[in-house]
This record gives C-alpha cells, sequence and structure tokens, in this order.
C-alpha cells in the first residue's frame, strides 16, 4: 500500500490520467492563443481592418471563439462558432465564453441538415466581407461534418452515406477528407475563396503531420488533390460501388472538367491569405512527459506520429511496454489510429487499442498500465474519451464472464470496458490534438 492508502497498481492508474490530463490542459482553446502573439501574423495591421468577422469550425471552435472575443473587444464585427450538438452546454466555467459570436450546433461525425445550414452561415459572413475587413477563420478537427454544403446533385443523404462507408472502411483521416473536400463547397480552400477580404485562419491540428489541407479538410489553404484522388480512394478502399452514385458521377464529372477542381496553389486567392498551426499533438505530449517527469517518472515520447490499425498498435504498444520494465517508467505515444469495424458492436479507437493491449499485457505478466484517450473526450459514437488497461484487465474480465477476444473481434470495446471497468470519461474537452496514449512501468512518487 502506498501512504495515501491506495495500492501500486490504484497509484499507478491515477497518475497515468494525471498524465493524460496534463496533455489535455495544455492545448485548452484559451491557453493556445495566450501563448502566441497571432496579431502578427494578419497580413495588414489589425487596425487597418474596419471589422474582424470570426469563422470559427470544429470541436475547439467555441473556446477558440470565446477567447478571440474576449481579446478583440469592440473591433470584433461578429461571427459564427460551429460546434458539435450539446458542446454549449459542456463548456468548461473556467474558459471565456463567446456572447457576441453566433454558436451554432451540428452532427458529427456525419453531417446533418444544422451542418448544411451552419456551412451556408458560414459562407454568407465569408461573402459579407469586404478588402478593408479581416476574415478569422479558427480551424480545429471535426469541421469537415460538422460545416459542409455539397456540390450540385448531392443530397445530404449521399454525403452522409459517403461518410459513413469511409469512416468504417478502416481509411486514415488523410483518404477520408480527400473524398469529403470534392464533394464540399467549404473544403479544399473554398471557404477562402468565397471571402473579398484578408483571410487569416488559426489551426488546432487532429491530423499526424499537421497537414493544412487535411485539417477540417483545409477550407483556407490550396488543395494538392483532385477527384481523380478521391476516386482512387474510394478504389482502394473497396466501396466505390457502394456509395451513392450521386457521389460517383460528380467524382467523375470533376474528373473530366478541371474547372470544376477545388483551388490549387496557383490560385490568386491565396495571396491574401495566412493560415498558422496554433496547437500540436507534440504540445500535448511535451506537457504530458513533463507531468510524468514531476511525479517521478523518467519519460519517454516515444512517436508524436502514430498511424495504423488500433488493435495491432495496441499490441505494439503493450509489447514496448513490456520490454521497457523498470522502476519509475512512463512511455508516451500521439497520433491517430483507425479501426476497420468487422463486427455489429460498439467503441472507438482508443478502447479497441486499449482492448487489444489488456490482452497482449496479461501474457506479460508484469505490471503495466496503458491509458489510450482522444484529446476531444470522444472516442468513437461513445461517451468514452478512451480506456485504461492493465496487466490484470484481461484476467478479472474473465473471472465475470467476460470474453476480451470476442470483443475485440465484434469491435464491441465500449461494453466490454463498461463491464470491466476501464473507461477514461472526460467529457467535451472543447479542444483536439488527436490521441495521447501512456504506459507506465513502476510506481512514481506522487502517492509518497
Amino acid at each position: 500500500m502506498e501512504q495515501d492508502g491506495s495500492t501500486p497498481m490504484e497509484r499507478r492508474i491515477a497518475d497515468a490520467h494525471l498524465i493524460f490530463r496534463a496533455g489535455l490542459d495544455a492545448v485548452r482553446a484559451d491557453r493556445l492563443l495566450e501563448d502566441v502573439g497571432w496579431r502578427a501574423w494578419t497580413p495588414r495591421p489589425m487596425p487597418s481592418y474596419q471589422r474582424v468577422v470570426v469563422v470559427a469550425i470544429g470541436k475547439a471552435s467555441m473556446g477558440l471563439a470565446g477567447a478571440i472575443e474576449a481579446q478583440l473587444g469592440e473591433r470584433l464585427g461578429g461571427g459564427v462558432a460551429i460546434v458539435p450538438h450539446g458542446h454549449p452546454s459542456t463548456f468548461p466555467p473556467g474558459l471565456p465564453r463567446p456572447n457576441r459570436i453566433e454558436l451554432l450546433e451540428a452532427g458529427h461525425p456525419v453531417p446533418d441538415v444544422q451542418s448544411v445550414a451552419a456551412a451556408r452561415r458560414a459562407l454568407r459572413d465569408a461573402r459579407a466581407c469586404g478588402p478593408d475587413d479581416l476574415l478569422l477563420v479558427l480551424i480545429s478537427g471535426g469541421g469537415s461534418a460538422l460545416c459542409t454544403d455539397f456540390e450540385d446533385g448531392i443530397m445530404l443523404e449521399d454525403a452522409q452515406a459517403t461518410f459513413l462507408l469511409l469512416l468504417e472502411s478502416g481509411a486514415d483521416i488523410h483518404a477520408v477528407n480527400t473524398v469529403r473536400k470534392h464533394l464540399s463547397r467549404i473544403g479544399g480552400g473554398r471557404l477562402a475563396a468565397a471571402a473579398d477580404a484578408d483571410i487569416l485562419a488559426l489551426v488546432v491540428s487532429d491530423v499526424v503531420g499537421d497537414d493544412l489541407s487535411v485539417i477540417a479538410s483545409g477550407p483556407t489553404v490550396p488543395d494538392p488533390t483532385t477527384a481523380s484522388d478521391a476516386v482512387d480512394v474510394l478504389h482502394r478502399f473497396e466501396i466505390w460501388d457502394s456509395v451513392p452514385a450521386a457521389v460517383r458521377h460528380h467524382l467523375e464529372l470533376v474528373r473530366s472538367d478541371a474547372s470544376l477542381e477545388t483551388p490549387g496553389a496557383d490560385a490568386p486567392v491565396f495571396d491574401r491569405v495566412r493560415t498558422e498551426i496554433l496547437g500540436t499533438n507534440r504540445r500535448a505530449l511535451a506537457a504530458a512527459a513533463a507531468e510524468a517527469e514531476r511525479l517521478g517518472y523518467h519519460a519517454t515520447i516515444v512517436a508524436h506520429d502514430v498511424t495504423g490499425e488500433a488493435s495491432e498498435i495496441g499490441v505494439k504498444m503493450a509489447r514496448a511496454a513490456l520490454d521497457a520494465a523498470g522502476h519509475r517508467r512512463c512511455l508516451i505515444w500521439g497520433g491517430e489510429t483507425a479501426v476497420t469495424v468487422r463486427g455489429s458492436g460498439s467503441g472507438g479507437r482508443n478502447q479497441e487499442l486499449a482492448l487489444a493491449a489488456s490482452i497482449e499485457l496479461e501474457e506479460g505478466r508484469t505490471p503495466v498500465v496503458l491509458l489510450s484517450g482522444g484529446t476531444d473526450g470522444r472516442d468513437g459514437p461513445t461517451p468514452a474519451a478512451g480506456a485504461c488497461a492493465t496487466e490484470l484487465t484481461a484476467v478479472h474480465a474473465r473471472q465475470e464472464g467476460v470474453d476480451p477476444k470476442d470483443h475485440l473481434e465484434r469491435n464491441d470495446s465500449y461494453h466490454f470496458w463498461k463491464r470491466a471497468g476501464g473507461l477514461v470519461v472526460t467529457g467535451p474537452t472543447h479542444t483536439n490534438v488527436m490521441d495521447v496514449q501512456v504506459a507506465i512501468v513502476g510506481t512514481g512518487t506522487s502517492g509518497a
């Protein structure tokens, strides 16, 4: 027992949560804006603009909009922040809340009628900006679904079916958004093209490599992909014949007429656009590592660009933790895995990663805690951010009649963790820099 009455395992679990939370806190919207001199990034000096109009898109948009509103004061000329359904009621009391910037709620990860209405509002605000205005676009993950209207001939139902097929195919976000932006009137630089004004876009990255053309489908930057690339994605993941005919027809039409393509790097619109990254997964990992060191662990950031099948990555991370067995070790990863859905269960990539890890850790018989969580606070269509596995998770689950391998095969990680215990629940965090994994071997000093 530790001096506070907890067991060594309980202490490791508590420390893993503290380390994960430190990563989340480092990418809070208000902290991101406090740490940068973003006004120096405007294409012209701020006092030269008649109005500053804000369009905020994504899971971090409410926090970013509130912080920007507090900084701009009377210079703010209005705007809109588009957030997932239910986000306003979960807004942390410690963050500045937007009052003059209107909040719109919309669907995620699949767009709904409110997503279309939000996109039309964003485009209207952009088109209303003139040469003496600044359009300040705040971009974060989730924007591709939250704020999207579709090209002629594509109905909302067509886009919804396509989005679902992509999400279930195992495609990574680069591939998914290659298709999404070629169906959208917002993505692929089209929001920027709608405004006759200077544009400053501030971005919180939720993609590996921080590719600006992928984050929220790149509404303010040139699109390096083409409709042919989108067609190739649908073929590669074997869903071309399954997507609605209207989607196939539109992509083939654009392939045959280059004038219908998204704007590329040579488009003059981008001469008056500046796009800068505010927050990244690396920042979250650095803060997590600092917290691990504070707690008495030797911390190592293993990688910040983790991709691949969640269950396979979970096994690899468990093995890495077992190989690193020693006193007070903490391994930290970041990135974004994917799940190829083959079963009918419920869960998300972080819960599936942790479930696969729990099976591998059982074989090792070494005390390890491995926590995997999404920094947005939501893992798949569940209320959890992820899950926390130990070397005893699978053992205890079987004792209670819960088969971890069966749940893994059915992609039913959420119901496994709900019965076995170990869900990581943060609620919406109002930020999003992909995922963070924390593995602890040995006990830190925080319980001493």
